[in-house]
Formats: structure tokens, sequence, C-alpha cells
């Protein structure tokens, strides 16, 4: 779903950073996300960019995770070393697309917890319809960060984020490869204080919402 989604994006323009959206504009991402746009790559390579830019996307959506100071023994020296504090946090990929992104996360962070949400997109109102949710406990005590892909309308985004409000997160992260503006308007309007994080922001979307 994500390598079709892909493909009419073929635009890119400059979005301001603000607080709560935070486009990566890293030489690798970008490089990595135009070899996703062309038609002609192939579903393997395609796949292995997917892991490879989720990861590198994922650096800066993970940059400020709470770290405390535990001592430890090196072969030289005890020493005062920084490690995650808290309970695990959370990557919820929406269905199915979103779980192309799971993988690079999980390089970076392997203890982390996963969740899934199922949505799809009603095609005449566009509206997301949820299939599938399963979460794992205490979502108030971690950190979620969601996974969607496209960005278009928004509709899936702000679905899912509402559903896990509503069990009980409190800190959300929305990472995706591309956005549109209208995707980030709605979404902001919807859910300001989630923080979006994307490779890119296209110039619009077309009269089907890609």
């Amino acid at each position: 779903a994500a390598e079709a989604s892909l493909a009419p994006m073929s635009t890119t323009r400059p979005i301001a950073v603000s607080e709560n959206i935070h486009v990566v504009s890293h030489p690798l991402v970008a490089h990595k996300l135009s070899l996703l746009r062309d038609k002609g790559t192939p579903s393997v390579q395609f796949r292995q960019l997917l892991r490879e830019i989720s990861l590198l996307i994922g650096y800066e959506v993970l940059r400020d995770l709470p770290t405390e100071i535990r001592t430890i023994e090196t072969p030289v020296a005890q020493m005062q070393a920084p490690f995650l504090k808290g309970k695990k946090l959370v990557f919820v990929p929406v269905l199915r697309a979103g779980t192309g992104l799971l993988e690079g996360l999980l390089e970076l962070v392997p203890s982390a917890r996963v969740g899934h949400i199922g949505l799809y997109r009603e095609p005449s109102t566009l509206a997301a319809v949820e299939y599938y949710f399963k979460m794992p406990e205490d979502l108030a005590d971690r950190l979620v960060i969601v996974c969607d892909p496209m960005l278009a309308t928004g509709n899936s985004a702000i679905a899912a984020i509402a559903r896990l409000k509503e069990s009980g997160a409190r800190e959300v992260k929305l990472m995706c490869l591309l956005a549109a503006p209208e995707g980030i308007r709605a979404t902001h309007d919807a859910h300001p204080e989630v923080a979006i994080y994307t490779a890119a922001v296209d110039s619009h979307l077309d009269e089907h919402g890609y």
C-alpha cells in the first residue's frame, strides 16, 4: 500500500518547521526517499529502503528520550553512564502500510513494545474506519510513536491518535515518510500537542486524496 501511494507524489516544497512539525532534511533521507518515489525501484529494494529510512527518521523522533545515570564497570574503570529511563516506549504501526516502518525502529530500540491499529479509508468519504486495535497496557506511562507512511488527508492519523488517547495514551508522536499540507493542518487542528516527523512535505493532494 505504501509503495502504491508513493507513486503520485512527485513535487516537494519547503514548509516552516514549528515546534510540532519536524522535516528531517538529512541528505541520506532525501536520497533514499527519492529512490522510494521512483516507480522503477523494484519491490525488494523498496522494502530495504523503507527499513533504512525509518531508522534514519527514528533517530530524530527519539532524540529527546529521557535517560538516567547508572554505575557500570568498563574494562579499565568504573563510570557513571547514561541509560534509557522509564517504561519501554510503544511503536504503533497503522496497518498495513505502517508495518514497513517498524523494522528500522525496532533495530534502534529492540526492547520497545509494539501495538497495532487497523484502519482503512472509506473510498467515497475518505473517512478512516477501524477494524483492529491491540495495545500494550499502561499507555499512559509510555511514549507512543504512531507510524503511518502517508499523511495525506490526515483522517487515519487523526483517528489512530484519538483511539490511543481514549485508551490512556498521554504522550504521542507521529512518524511518516511524506506529508501533505492538508494532512498537517488537519492533524494539528485535531491534536495540536502531537509532534509530526516527516521526510518531506509535498505541495498538495490530488483529486483522489493522494
